[in-house]
Protein backbone atom coordinates (compact mmCIF):
# COMPACT_ATOMS: atom_id res chain seq x y z
CA UNK A 1 0.00 0.00 0.00
CA UNK A 2 1.51 3.44 -0.65
CA UNK A 3 1.29 5.77 1.62
CA UNK A 4 2.44 9.12 1.93
CA UNK A 5 2.80 11.37 5.15
CA UNK A 6 3.18 14.91 5.22
CA UNK A 7 4.76 16.99 8.37
CA UNK A 8 6.32 19.96 9.42
CA UNK A 9 3.15 22.87 9.28
CA UNK A 10 2.54 25.03 11.65
CA UNK A 11 2.14 28.46 12.70
CA UNK A 12 4.68 30.94 11.75
CA UNK A 13 4.86 34.82 11.44
CA UNK A 14 5.19 36.72 8.19
CA UNK A 15 8.90 36.62 7.00
CA UNK A 16 9.45 33.64 8.36
CA UNK A 17 10.32 29.74 7.15
CA UNK A 18 9.29 26.38 7.71
CA UNK A 19 10.41 23.12 6.32
CA UNK A 20 7.24 20.40 5.52
CA UNK A 21 8.00 16.73 4.74
CA UNK A 22 6.76 14.00 2.99
CA UNK A 23 7.55 10.74 4.03
CA UNK A 24 7.00 7.73 1.24
CA UNK A 25 6.79 4.39 1.29
CA UNK A 26 5.14 1.03 -0.34
CA UNK A 27 6.53 2.45 -3.70
CA UNK A 28 9.96 2.84 -5.55
CA UNK A 29 10.98 6.21 -4.54
CA UNK A 30 13.30 6.88 -7.66
CA UNK A 31 10.18 5.95 -10.09
CA UNK A 32 7.96 8.95 -8.93
CA UNK A 33 8.33 12.19 -9.24
CA UNK A 34 6.98 14.31 -5.86
CA UNK A 35 4.45 17.58 -6.13
CA UNK A 36 3.62 19.75 -3.48
CA UNK A 37 -0.14 21.29 -3.60
CA UNK A 38 -1.98 23.27 -1.50
CA UNK A 39 -5.23 24.59 -0.67
CA UNK A 40 -6.67 27.31 1.24
CA UNK A 41 -10.40 27.90 2.08
CA UNK A 42 -12.93 28.07 -0.39
CA UNK A 43 -10.26 27.57 -3.09
CA UNK A 44 -8.79 25.60 -5.58
CA UNK A 45 -5.77 22.79 -5.32
CA UNK A 46 -2.75 24.32 -6.77
CA UNK A 47 0.64 23.16 -7.38
CA UNK A 48 3.27 24.48 -5.57
CA UNK A 49 6.56 22.37 -6.94
CA UNK A 50 7.80 18.93 -8.35
CA UNK A 51 10.61 16.85 -7.85
CA UNK A 52 11.33 13.99 -10.28
CA UNK A 53 13.33 11.31 -7.87
CA UNK A 54 14.73 9.92 -10.90
CA UNK A 55 16.94 12.88 -12.11
CA UNK A 56 16.21 15.24 -9.47
CA UNK A 57 14.89 18.45 -11.35
CA UNK A 58 12.46 20.51 -10.18
CA UNK A 59 9.66 22.89 -10.92
CA UNK A 60 7.79 25.86 -9.14
CA UNK A 61 5.13 27.89 -9.46
CA UNK A 62 5.91 31.66 -10.38
CA UNK A 63 4.23 32.01 -6.75
CA UNK A 64 6.67 30.42 -4.94
CA UNK A 65 9.64 30.43 -7.13
CA UNK A 66 12.58 32.15 -5.50
CA UNK A 67 11.04 31.31 -1.80
CA UNK A 68 10.47 27.67 -1.81
CA UNK A 69 13.05 24.93 -3.14
CA UNK A 70 11.90 21.31 -2.92
CA UNK A 71 14.29 18.70 -2.69
CA UNK A 72 14.71 14.80 -2.40
CA UNK A 73 16.46 12.36 0.09
CA UNK A 74 16.40 9.08 -2.20
CA UNK A 75 17.90 6.92 0.87
CA UNK A 76 15.03 8.51 3.26
CA UNK A 77 12.18 8.14 0.91
CA UNK A 78 11.71 11.73 1.91
CA UNK A 79 11.32 14.98 -0.67
CA UNK A 80 11.17 18.27 1.63
CA UNK A 81 10.03 21.82 1.27
CA UNK A 82 11.26 24.55 2.40
CA UNK A 83 9.80 27.39 2.47
CA UNK A 84 11.14 30.59 3.15
CA UNK A 85 9.68 34.77 3.36
CA UNK A 86 6.19 33.35 4.27
CA UNK A 87 3.28 35.61 3.52
CA UNK A 88 -0.05 35.14 4.69
CA UNK A 89 -1.53 34.48 1.21
CA UNK A 90 0.88 31.16 1.93
CA UNK A 91 -1.74 29.90 4.62
CA UNK A 92 -2.99 26.69 3.25
CA UNK A 93 -3.34 22.70 3.69
CA UNK A 94 -0.44 21.58 1.86
CA UNK A 95 -0.40 18.24 0.15
CA UNK A 96 2.53 16.12 -1.24
CA UNK A 97 1.31 13.62 -3.94
CA UNK A 98 2.93 11.00 -6.63
CA UNK A 99 2.96 10.34 -10.66
CA UNK A 100 5.69 9.33 -12.73
CA UNK A 101 7.94 11.29 -13.67
CA UNK A 102 7.39 11.12 -17.42
CA UNK A 103 7.29 14.17 -19.85
CA UNK A 104 7.74 16.70 -16.76
CA UNK A 105 7.97 19.86 -17.90
CA UNK A 106 6.08 21.98 -15.11
CA UNK A 107 3.78 21.72 -12.21
CA UNK A 108 1.39 18.96 -13.29
CA UNK A 109 -2.21 19.74 -12.41
CA UNK A 110 -3.71 17.99 -9.49
CA UNK A 111 -5.59 15.27 -12.08
CA UNK A 112 -2.03 13.87 -12.78
CA UNK A 113 -1.13 12.38 -9.46
CA UNK A 114 -1.74 9.04 -8.55
CA UNK A 115 -1.34 8.68 -5.01
CA UNK A 116 -2.05 11.61 -2.10
CA UNK A 117 -1.05 12.49 1.28
CA UNK A 118 -3.67 13.78 3.96
CA UNK A 119 -2.14 16.96 4.05
CA UNK A 120 -0.42 19.27 7.31
CA UNK A 121 -1.53 22.99 7.61
CA UNK A 122 0.54 25.91 7.30
CA UNK A 123 -0.72 29.43 8.82
CA UNK A 124 0.92 32.24 8.42
CA UNK A 125 0.38 35.49 10.57
CA UNK A 126 0.66 39.31 9.37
Amino acid sequence: EVQLVESGGGLVQAGGSLRLSCAASGLIFDDYAIGWFRQAPGKEREGVSCISNSDGRTYYADAVKGRFTTSSDNAKNTVYLRMNSLKPEDTAVYYCAARSPMDLVHVPPPKEFDYWGRGTQVTVSS
